[in-house]
């Protein structure tokens, strides 16, 4: 059901919303670009789900889930990927969205600082598996909107990140993409996305610390916004002024400073097509570092014992996130936002993949000798959600140095990963699974979501991800 469309004042940004969903009601609305961008991070995001399972926090977010909701209930009607077990919806929702996130290897939008599939891919395909009925082109359509609204809110940023802005913006959008796919009216579409604000929770806390609670972030946020629209469609009211209000999320989570100038791009530019592809299992923040190191190993011929000293100088926000001093017994999580760890990983292996963390390397005194030379120190961008640029200096052996400037990052929009480098992150990540899913099963399920626009149940993917 939909209502007229109404042209919302300037500062109405949940009008702007609100019209931005309505007036796409028909989901070849969207345009055919943004769909396959959809489809690109889809596969993306299943496989490094598929990975995620392997974590070890999984099997403890798992067990709790299943206390509210025994697998293979009646009211268990969405499934835990890569597996057989089933949830009810908001549940398997939160495990997902944890498998997603779990490994810092999900895409991310740079200037919005939010890893928009990780929220909305989890909360979208459990309503649809749940209902049955959404067709392949509409939920594409509806991941490009929910994109749109989660890393428009979060391009608003003006200050340094505080609260984990991919939980909450995540949170927002899923909510937004889950009344589209739901039909909902205006009224409705605003009651959703007061009940999913009316949740937000969660903060850099978990980040400084190192803890694996800042996945589980993302994952309450999936399950809060599946709360969400269960609520709206059953009528329940919420408040509507949730983002200019006077306890709005510009007021209260930007703390009343807001570039709002973002929202004009919404319906003009489709930021699903400005994702970037994660090629390394950590943070968005190292990712610059770790492509610049391998490129000047590689274009000149070096050993770890060729270089003294690696210098990245970087903007705050790369210090914020990454710029952590190696501990010895250091756990995963925090060694995964550990940029002088995982620079002597580059150094001694050329290279950082899904094994990066296992207890060998985290004990391996060479990476901790390695470690010692990198430093990151402070250059003069003042933008406090600035990813680029960055410069690496390396120091020598006989007094050379070797410099290279990031001035966009690997797997971004503007220096993409091939096909080839995408689809051997996507096996790789299905080979790392718990339960490692078969050459033919891989190449099926690619094949699926590479087609699920055709498809009367988008849904159906998800048993292509078990293994029998």
């Amino acid at each position: 059901m939909t209502t007229a469309i109404h042209k919302p004042a300037a500062a109405d940004h949940v009008g702007l919303i609100v019209q931005h969903v309505l007036m796409h009601a028909d989901p070849s609305s969207v345009p055919l670009v943004a769909r396959n961008a959809a489809k690109i991070f889809m596969l993306d995001s299943i496989g490094v789900a598929l990975a995620g399972a392997s974590v070890a926090e999984s099997s403890l977010v798992r067990r709790a889930a299943l206390t509210w909701g025994k697998s293979g209930g009646l009211d268990c009607d969405a499934s835990v990927w890569g597996s057989r077990e089933k949830l009810p919806a908001p549940s398997a929702a939160m495990v997902n969205a944890f498998h997603i996130h779990n490994q810092e290897f999900d895409c991310v939008h740079e200037k919005a600082v939010v890893h928009p599939m990780a929220v909305i891919l989890a909360a979208l395909m459990a309503y649809a598996e749940r209902n049955g009925q959404v067709s392949g082109e509409k939920f594409l359509a509806a991941l490009a909107i929910a994109v749109d609204v989660a890393t428009v809110i979060g391009m608003t940023a003006t200050k340094p990140i505080r609260f984990f802005r991919p939980a909450q913006c995540g949170c927002l959008g899923a909510a937004v993409g889950m009344a589209y796919l739901a039909g909902m009216d205006e009224g409705g579409i605003k009651n959703t996305l007061g009940l999913a604000y009316s949740q937000l929770a969660g903060t850099m806390q978990a980040h400084i610390e190192g803890t694996p609670t800042l996945a589980l972030q993302v994952a309450f946020a999936a399950r809060a916004a599946v709360c969400a629209v269960d609520l709206a469609q059953l009528g329940f009211r919420a408040p509507h002024d949730v983002i200019d209000g006077k306890h709005g999320y510009f007021a209260l989570i930007e703390d009343g400073v807001a570039n709002v100038a973002a929202f004009a791009e919404l319906g003009k530019v489709w930021q699903i097509m400005r994702v970037s592809h994660k090629p390394y299992p950590t943070g968005r923040a190292a990712q610059g570092g770790i492509s610049a190191l391998q490129t000047a190993m590689r274009e000149h011929d070096l050993t770890a014992d060729a270089v003294i000293s690696v210098v990245l100088h970087a903007p705050l926000l790369i210090r914020q996130l990454v710029d952590r001093p190696y501990r010895d017994g250091m756990a995963t999580n925090y060694a995964r936002l550990c940029l002088p760890y995982l620079l002597a990983l580059v150094l001694r292996d050329g290279k950082v993949g899904l094994d990066a963390y296992n207890e060998t390397n985290l004990r391996d005194p060479q990476l901790r000798a390695l470690a010692h030379r990198i430093n990151i120190v402070a250059d003069t961008n003042t933008n406090p959600n600035a990813l680029t640029p960055q410069a690496l200096t390396l120091q020598l052996a006989g007094g050379r140095s070797v410099s290279v400037d990031i001035g966009v990052v690997y797997g971004s929009p503007e220096a993409p990963m091939t096909s080839d480098a995408q689809h051997e992150k996507f096996v790789a990540c299905c080979k790392h699974a718990p339960k490692p899913l078969t050459d033919l099963q891989i190449e099926r399920l690619i094949a699926a979501i590479n087609t699920i626009e055709g498809t009367e149940d988008a849904s159906s993917i998800v048993k292509l991800t078990m293994v029998p």
